[in-house]
């Protein structure tokens, strides 16, 4: 009998627990505009090369294009000073308070930002949760990639605190389906609505899909070229390998009792089968939890819904992943508004507000 070779105390064996990490590049941009990282209460997730200061620039650079904005040097004077307020105009989850700051500090460092809330507190329609306080000019020309992100990272932020209550005792994991260039920012929203993250990308995890294991010939052909490739590379990483039938995941377990293997996790693909009255059906799911008998991970995928969710969490299962948290957001609606009153005014109108 063999089974899992040690991991190394860097990765933890049932959570990654990235929430704990710092991106490098994240605190670089952060620290650089300013702002206090120990202060945060959900850290960014963690990534060599991100940078999440560029994103910002990138972001701001797109709106201005080459000329600035024309309307706010047409309109407001350049020494005007102003008190904006944010404007929850639905319920949910407030992400992207951190950014936000960042973003006003990248386009004028003097301005000042204060809050009620802070990130993962539950907002409801109709609340001022902050304000910030300074030149007009600059407040709205922040005002727009500010709401782009939070709104954005409030909607990913909302749904994630659905499943993951819906999903326990189970996980619920994120994908790689995220926005090219806001896969850090995404991440970061998962785990600020309670979620847990995936692998951050092609490089921090070992994630043999159907596609490898088609031209490996197969599930324990692909299992033994990982480990072969770990041991001569001297590389300690999660390894997680997909399988879609139950004659895989006995295919895998035999390969464990018999071979040392850096095999972590266990993913059981699409074996939540859709009901014609609309429910679904987990036995098979259940079963491969079963067979698996808590000698690795396990992690669910395919048909994974709101509606869904809670009874695959009741399965036994150690992981639930959704790519439609990222990949289907609905931003949560927020404002930024100088005149509050006229706002909250067109909002009950509107029933917004």
């Amino acid at each position: 009998m063999f089974g899992v070779l040690p991991v190394p105390s860097f990765v933890s064996p049932h959570v990654f627990k990235t929430s704990r990490l710092i991106a490098k590049m994240s605190v670089t941009g952060m620290r650089n505009a300013g702002l206090s990282i120990e202060s945060i209460s959900v850290k960014p997730p963690s990534h060599p090369t991100y940078d999440l200061k560029g994103v910002i620039k990138l972001a701001l650079a797109e709106d201005a294009g080459d000329r600035g904005d024309v309307t706010c040097m047409a309109t407001i004077p350049a020494d005007m000073e102003v008190e904006a307020h944010f404007l929850a105009k639905e319920d949910g989850v407030v992400a992207g308070i951190v950014l936000a700051e960042s973003v006003f500090s990248e386009v004028d460092p003097t301005l000042k930002v204060e809050w009620s809330r802070k990130d993962g507190d539950f907002v409801q329609k109709g609340l001022q949760f902050g304000k910030v306080l300074g030149r007009a000019h600059s407040i709205v020309v922040a005002e727009r990639v500010v709401l782009n992100f939070m709104q954005r990272m409030s909607g990913i932020a909302t749904l994630t605190k659905e499943m993951a209550d819906a999903a326990r005792p189970a996980y619920i994991l994120e994908t790689r389906k995220t926005a090219p260039g806001l896969r850090l920012v995404d991440k970061w929203a998962v785990l600020i609505g309670g979620g847990r993250n995936h692998r951050m990308g092609l490089f921090d995890m070992v994630m043999i899909k159907d596609n490898h294991i088609s031209i490996a010939g197969g599930v324990q052909n692909s299992l033994r070229s990982v480990d072969i490739y770990l041991e001569e590379n001297n590389l300690h990483m999660g390894v997680e390998v997909e399988t879609r039938t139950l004659d895989e995941v006995n295919e895998v377990l035999q390969y464990a009792s018999q071979t040392k293997t850096y095999l972590t996790r266990i993913m059981l693909d699409n074996m939540v089968v859709p009901q014609p009255d609309g429910d679904v059906d987990v036995s098979m799911l259940k079963e491969a939890v079963d067979l698996i008998n808590g000698r690795f991970e396990t992690e669910a995928s395919g048909n994974v819904t709101l509606e869904t969710v809670h009874k695959i969490g009741q399965t036994g299962v150690t992981f639930i992943s959704s790519g439609a948290l990222t990949h289907s957001v609905k931003a949560l609606d927020i404002s930024l508004k100088i005149d509050t009153e006229l706002a909250l005014e067109v909002g009950r109108r509107t029933k917004r507000a």
